[in-house]
């Protein structure tokens, strides 16, 4: 930032911008969680969500547990 700007003022157009991308990124959030979680109904592994997603393993978990998507059983060798 350059001396000469107002730190106000550069925080109200910083705001002004974060303002107007919020509602996209929102809108992009809840996106993915509709496709992880159609991901996860379809049968992908989690492992495989998480690494596809910007989400973490434990996030992956609870978006599941919370839209009763049960664990696959582990299968016996």
């Amino acid at each position: 930032m350059s001396e000469d700007v107002d730190p106000l003022d550069a925080l109200d157009e910083s705001t002004r911008r974060y303002r107007e991308t919020e509602l996209a990124h929102e809108e992009s959030r809840k996106a993915v969680i509709a496709d992880a979680l159609a991901a996860l109904r379809a049968g992908k592994r989690p492992t495989d969500v998480v690494a596809h997603s910007p989400f973490t393993d434990t996030y992956v978990r609870r978006l599941a547990r919370e839209n009763g998507i049960e664990a696959a059983r582990k299968r016996r060798s």
